[in-house]
């Protein structure tokens, strides 16, 4: 006689008289036929969105594919992400448009990438980062609106905004972030126990407490503090969701598998320090997106005025673009370009990982997109002109993937309305100051 099994299946068992039940690892049964929905529910496969960040760009001539489209070249600072060039898109030649604006050096392209537009004055921008627009319209259902982590050790190294002043700090320590995602307020979506915790429902019951002073506040306050409040509690509002979230029995993830709880380990700007703290990162976030705690992330592997610097030096990666004269015979930066491919090496091991966890038919990488950017092209200039940017993942089937684009000097704002589209934006036109496009890059559409 055979045994059916759904995804809440779950071994039981008693330990000294106790007893116990373990969640089943994912396994093809619990999908349909084509492995891309549970067979259960007939729910498809979750699609993420992530950013994925490096400080100081690129060196064009040793970065910039010379081949457009299919089977695009590797130059030297490309050549990490040899084993996933299928899976990712290479964008060269998209521009932040400065217009009357001064050009504020590693802020200017940062913010024209993530915000469409360009800042005003350092660290502000007005305007909501894509991250922000995409997780209002589909972090509403996991318990984080997204996760905002850091590789150098520093909370402040987040280019994540909501508006200006409104910045969504980073996790930098892994076992910090280890126990806000699966410490014990995280349910097993694989369970097949749910108990509501006390400590959730007595925050929902605060929040919710205080709601009728928040509304009466806002009713005596003038326009311009209305709008700044209502910034404010539009993070309580999610919240508040999210919390009654946590109160139900969450969805099955397919791919979820609790990892094991991290060491501590130092973290900090030393070059050794941010690789292996990336890793760390890395690989707790793969589960926390495999175990639907989040469909939005923001990872910084070096910051936008890039601190990185070797143990034992005070000779940082952002000083060695300033004063390293250009190698004569070479003909680029030696030291500055020996930290541009530790980046692309650390890109690619980021790929690797998230490809590394089966979801489905495919991968967690297939059920994601992922934006890749620099600040800058050559940093020794703070060129803005030809944003080195990156696509990995295929979106869950909505993105062709192994193509090399150039954007012929157009504004970067076209990668980031195609990126909203992708992601099921209802958006026809993206981009403030000089910048402003409704033109889709319609050639990495599925």
């Amino acid at each position: 006689m055979s045994i059916k099994h759904d995804r809440r299946s779950v071994l039981r068992g008693a330990v000294q008289g106790a007893a116990v039940t373990v969640a089943l690892p994912f396994l093809d049964c619990f999908l349909n036929e084509n492995g891309t929905a549970l067979a259960s529910t007939g729910a498809p496969l979750p699609v993420r969105f992530g950013t994925w960040f490096w400080g100081l760009g690129i060196t064009p001539e040793r970065w910039i594919p010379t081949k457009i489209g299919k089977d695009y070249d590797l130059p030297v600072e490309l050549k990490y992400i040899e084993p996933f060039k299928d899976q990712i898109n290479v964008l060269s030649g998209f521009d932040v448009k400065i217009g009357a604006k001064t050009n504020i050096p590693h802020q200017t392209g940062l913010f024209g990438a993530l915000a469409g537009e360009c800042p005003l004055a350092y660290n502000e921008t007005d305007l909501p980062t894509i991250d922000v627009l995409i997780s209002d319209a589909i972090g509403k259902d996991s318990r984080f609106r997204s996760l905002e982590l850091s590789a150098t050790g520093n909370v402040k190294d987040s280019y994540s905004r909501r508006g200006r002043g409104i910045i969504n700090p980073s996790e930098v320590s892994p076992v910090a972030f280890y126990t806000r995602v699966f410490g014990p307020e995280f349910q097993d979506p694989n369970s097949a126990d749910f108990r509501p915790s006390p400590e959730v429902m007595l925050r929902k019951s605060v929040l919710s407490a205080v709601k009728e002073d928040r509304d009466d506040l806002a009713k005596s306050l003038g326009s311009a503090d209305r709008a700044r409040l209502d910034e404010y509690f539009t993070s309580l509002r999610q919240l508040e969701g999210q919390l009654q979230m946590e109160l139900e029995r969450p969805p099955p993830a397919e791919a979820c598998s609790i990892p094991p709880k991290p060491s501590e380990v130092t973290v900090g700007y030393e070059i050794d320090q941010v690789i292996k703290n990336h890793q760390l990162l890395t690989k707790l976030l793969a589960m926390a997106l495999a175990c639907n705690q989040t469909k939005v992330f923001n990872m910084i592997y070096s910051n936008s005025a890039s601190e990185v610097r070797l143990a034992g030096s005070a000779v940082t990666h952002h000083i060695y673009t300033h004063e390293e004269p250009i190698n004569a015979e070479l003909g680029y930066q030696v030291q500055a370009t020996w930290f541009v491919e530790r980046s692309m090496e650390a890109w690619a091991d980021f790929v690797r990982i998230l490809a590394s966890v089966r979801e489905g038919d495919g991968t967690l990488l297939d059920n994601s997109l992922v934006f890749a950017h620099s600040d800058t092209s050559f940093a020794k200039s703070h060129s803005v002109f030809g944003i080195p940017i990156m696509l990995a993942g295929k979106a869950g089937g909505r993105v062709r993937t192994g193509l090399h684009l150039n954007g012929n000097s157009e504004p970067v704002t076209r990668v980031g309305l195609t990126l909203q589209q992708i992601m099921g934006l209802k958006v026809d036109s993206w981009g403030g100051d000089g910048m402003p496009t409704s033109r889709p890059i319609t050639e990495i559409l599925a």
